[in-house]
């Protein structure tokens, strides 16, 4: 009799924990949709740390071995005005010249020079603020009779500082969607749960309308969290 007491005691622990159990079980599958998707933002202004700045003249004439020669002087002449901002040899090389032949496709009046011959100085630097500041100071080649020309969207305004940047932007991205869901758990009246599930997004970096050289670096990350 005895035995059969503590059997029957035995069973009904047995479905008294069996139950509780599976209502937990229950209970859980019936909550695992109920997540906040939330999203965190992290920008930073930065400086460009380098620059690609090219800059393009061409000489015309009808004698291509001396025009070539003139050429030759004008780069000099460009370079020392180059040297003469504050740049080194080693932050300025040639690009390749090209030919053009001005009388091709003309049967009446040519035009006075048959070749013109096109070149540049590019300035690859991490002076950039310095390149910010030469921009525009080429009167004393025009006096010359030298005109460069810098196309706006070939100077080239870099920023490589990214790598360093990521872990306190993400960071502080994930914090700021924590924030805004804590809010949206608060308002809703449970408990904000662990993250169901994360995307870091991409980084994204933009340049200043008119300060090329300022970046504006952006990213957002989305978060899912349980709700409790």
């Amino acid at each position: 009799m005895k035995n059969n007491v503590i059997a029957g005691a035995l069973i009904a622990l047995g479905i008294l924990f069996g139950g509780f159990y599976i209502y937990l079980g229950i209970n859980k599958f019936a909550n695992k949709d109920r997540a906040v998707s939330v999203k965190g933002l992290s920008t930073r202004e930065v400086e460009a740390d380098y620059a690609v700045w090219p800059l393009s003249y061409a000489w015309s004439g009808n004698d291509l071995p001396a025009l070539y020669a003139q050429l030759e002087t004008v780069t000099e002449r460009v370079k020392k005005h180059l040297l003469s901002l504050g740049f080194e040899e080693s932050d300025i090389r040639q690009g390749s010249v090209s030919v053009s032949n001005n009388w091709d496709g003309y049967y009446g009046a040519r035009p006075e020079y048959k070749y013109t011959l096109s070149t540049s100085l590019i300035v690859s630097t991490d002076k950039v603020q310095l390149v910010v500041a030469s921009q525009g100071k080429e009167s004393s080649l025009l006096k010359e009779g030298i005109i460069v020309t810098t196309e706006k969207w070939n100077l080239d305004y870099q920023f490589n500082g990214l790598p360093e940047l990521k872990p306190a932007m993400i960071e502080e991205a994930t914090q700021n969607a924590r924030a805004v869901a804590q809010k949206f758990a608060d308002d809703a009246h449970c408990s904000l749960g662990s993250i169901r599930r994360a995307n870091q997004g991409q980084f994204s970096i933009e340049s200043d309308q008119y300060q090329p050289w300022v970046k504006r670096v952006r990213v957002v990350t989305t978060v899912d969290y349980f709700l409790d």
